[in-house]
């Protein structure tokens, strides 16, 4: 099993660890700070350096598989047992740290005006989309929420992360705004609070205090269908 060092540490740039699988240019290491893809954030980029021989392998891929966290790299060389130093594409990551918790504040307005449910997301590095389940769709209240959303930033809110038992965490109003979300395998969940804004159930990267996420900046939004609303937002 792989530790999962993201989940406590979002900001953990490097670290080293041991390979402990090799299948080709796919490798598992014994704990990782790189995210794998889920939730609609992009799994995170950066390099290996093996401490054998200096070789730098260009992470092109990480993605979750059961217990593990796979790690596709460019080239071949890496054995089991090899010592490797990593590093994140910091850049890319701190991006995408500041566009997902700027869903999850917008998300989290949303929710409270409306009780919308999130049916699907995607984030980027330079623009997010958000699904809402929501019959009525008004463009004028999407603004006033996005200026609400906005207000919360502006407060300088602190955003941490703790780690409850399913049936205690699940008590929590609101605890779960992701339709579908949470199958009954999930034991123990890692809940993302930001400020008096939001407490959800998350398992991806977010930056430690809503005064580095910027403002939101609505760029579109669309009917999808029956009760299918689509939100798309940059940051400025």
């Amino acid at each position: 099993m792989t530790e999962l060092l993201y989940m406590n540490d979002s900001y953990l740039k490097d670290f080293e660890a041991t390979v402990t699988k090799v299948e080709g240019k796919i490798i598992v290491l014994d704990k990782t700070a790189f995210y794998p893809q889920g939730g609609g954030v992009p799994d995170d980029r950066g390099k290996i350096v093996s401490l054998y021989d200096g070789k730098t392998y260009n992470v092109r891929m990480v993605k979750k598989m059961g217990p593990d966290v796979i790690h596709e790299v460019d080239d071949l060389g890496l054995k089991v047992g090899d010592k490797a130093h990593c590093w994140l594409d910091w850049e890319r990551r701190y991006k995408l740290m500041r566009m997902h918790t700027a869903a999850h504040i917008l998300s989290a307005v949303v929710n409270k005006e409306t009780g919308a449910l999130i049916t699907g997301n995607n984030i980027d590095l330079d623009e997010a989309r958000i699904d809402f389940d929501l019959e009525t769709f008004d463009r004028e209240k999407l603004a006033e929420y996005c200026a609400k959303a906005n207000q919360e930033i502006s407060k300088n809110q602190p955003i941490t992360v703790e780690f409850l038992p399913r049936e205690k965490a699940l008590k929590i109003p609101a605890v779960v705004k992701l339709a579908g979300a949470l199958p009954p395998v999930v034991k123990e969940l890692r809940l993302v609070k930001i400020g008096d804004v939001d407490m959800q159930a998350d398992g991806g990267p977010h930056v430690a205090n809503t005064k580095e996420v910027g403002m939101i900046e609505i760029i579109s939004a669309e009917n999808k269908g029956k009760s299918n609303r689509r939100v798309h937002f940059t940051l400025r």
